[in-house]
């Protein structure tokens, strides 16, 4: 025979006989967990080693960095009491909203082929909704924009919102005067009115739990007060008085056809200034009408 084929028939002979060489392999049957808070929650992770019967196992959980769960055959301080193994696979018991994150899941073989492998496994711990903070200014006045806000931070997954008026639900669709927003917990006024007054509560809820409000809180709609009023349109006409007067004053002196002495005693004459004689000089000043007793 040919030795070349009889050294590739001996090649051949000894391949398939050979062990086949197989690397740690390490996956888990349950990927995505998500579990209530205070629950607890199980992260699979399962394993097979080609010699290996004693592998190195750790779990790590991703964050702003990485950090041990379980290290060197023990939990690292924050899960200790709090969680244990079977196998490669962790349980954290009562798992909390910090629990949840990117776990992996480590294990190495140092006497296989391939002596790592590693499989991540997600963790979701869903929060019931809590009591949203509502704000509710006690008045507004009438034809102001207002806002009224609500949020919970807690709930997960985020929750919805929705505004009650006087114990009824305030839909946008039906009130044109409203914006409101069910995932940012707004409710927006274009021009509050006088009907627009109430008791007002804001709910959150999500998939997880029972919904929650906020205690109801008073929202009064006022009017402007009167003698406001009357000062801002009696400034604004003192203002007007004023600029008329010094602009007729400026005229009669470009023209030369009016005296000082005149001019004075016109301003004095009107009312509307008070004049006084200081050091030889004449000075002005408005005259101020004293408020009449409340």
């Amino acid at each position: 025979m040919n030795p070349m084929r009889m050294l590739a028939l001996l090649l051949l002979v000894t391949l398939l006989h050979s062990p086949v060489s197989v690397s740690v392999t390490v996956s888990s049957s349950k990927p995505k967990v998500e579990v209530h808070e205070h629950t607890d929650a199980t992260l699979a992770c399962e394993f097979r080693t080609e010699k290996d019967q004693n592998p190195r196992i750790e779990w790590k959980k991703k964050g702003k960095g990485v950090t041990f769960v379980f290290f060197d055959h023990k939990f690292t301080d924050s899960y200790a009491g709090r969680a244990n193994m079977e196998g490669a696979t962790l349980t954290i018991h009562a798992a909390t909203q910090k629990d949840s994150g990117e776990y992996r899941c480590e294990v190495t073989a140092s006497e296989d082929h391939v002596n790592l492998g590693e499989a991540t496994v997600t963790l979701d711990v869903l929060v019931p909704p809590h009591v949203p903070s509502c704000e509710v200014p006690s008045s507004v006045f009438v034809g102001s924009g207002l806002a009224l806000l609500c949020k919970d931070a807690l709930s997960v997954p985020p929750a919805t919102y929705r505004w009650y008026k006087d114990n009824k639900a305030v839909a946008a669709a039906a009130e044109p005067q409203y914006s409101v927003d069910t995932d940012k917990g707004t409710l927006m006024f274009r021009s509050v009115s006088k009907t627009d007054a109430g008791l007002y509560r804001c709910e959150s809820s999500n998939s997880v739990g029972a919904p929650k409000s906020c205690v109801a809180r008073q929202l009064n709609v006022i009017d402007y007060p009167m003698n406001r009023t009357i000062l801002i349109g009696g400034a604004a006409g003192f203002l007007t008085l004023v600029l008329f007067c010094c602009v007729c004053v400026c005229v009669c002196r470009r023209r030369g056809g009016c005296r000082g002495e005149w001019r004075v005693d016109a301003l004095c004459a009107s009312g509307f200034l008070h004049c006084m004689q200081e050091e030889g000089r004449m000075s002005l000043r408005p005259r101020v009408e004293p408020e009449a007793p409340g």
